[in-house]
């Protein structure tokens, strides 16, 4: 099972050059329902589950987007997306969940893929069998998938997020920049 997003949900409006919100940001009366029943325990249908991902995705957006307006201010301007992923790997991931990642590789054809062995939202995770673990931990790699896109956006690069676990706590998030050669 594996969670992917798309970074042309995060065009910026043609009315002002300083609108970097995602189209999803806003609160519709849908979303609202769906975070409601999932706080009264009430059945999530899978529409319900792809309103509360979308909102779960633009709120990691937006913090990405502070994130790397905030972190890489002081910084000379980066030279190409290795920078700017390397960039992310040790400096804003150690900012987030206060550790690097511990293995990044690329086919330098603009896919990149980030391993984190002991990925914190992860770490603390216990169920009865490692299956529903891994299903329920999909839930909890939304979020980081957002602030990547919203990192990687904001430092000029359009790219896929995709996130998947295969045992807990290890995440991997592979990164396609727009026009990628896979």
């Amino acid at each position: 099972m594996a969670i992917e997003y798309e970074a042309s949900l995060d065009r910026p409006s043609a009315q002002h050059p300083s609108s970097n919100v995602a189209p999803t940001t806003s609160t519709t009366p849908t979303t609202t329902v769906a975070f409601a029943a999932t706080s009264e325990g009430q059945t999530i249908t899978p529409l319900m589950r792809e309103l509360i991902s979308q909102r779960l995705d633009a709120l990691g957006y937006r913090v990405g987007l502070g994130l790397s307006e905030r972190f890489s201010r002081d910084r000379p301007r980066f030279v190409d997306h290795l920078d700017v992923i390397k960039f992310l790997c040790k400096d804003l991931w150690t900012v987030v969940w206060k550790k690097q990642i511990d293995n990044l590789k690329t086919n330098h054809r603009g896919v990149f893929v980030l391993t984190d062995a002991k990925f914190r939202p992860l770490s603390r995770m216990s169920m009865a069998s490692s299956a529903e673990a891994v299903a329920r931990a999909q839930v909890h790699l939304i979020f980081p998938c957002g602030i990547i896109r919203g990192v990687l956006s904001s430092l000029g690069i359009q790219a896929t997020v995709h996130a998947e676990t295969a045992d807990l706590p290890t995440a991997t998030f592979q990164i396609k920049t727009s026009g990628a050669k896979a």
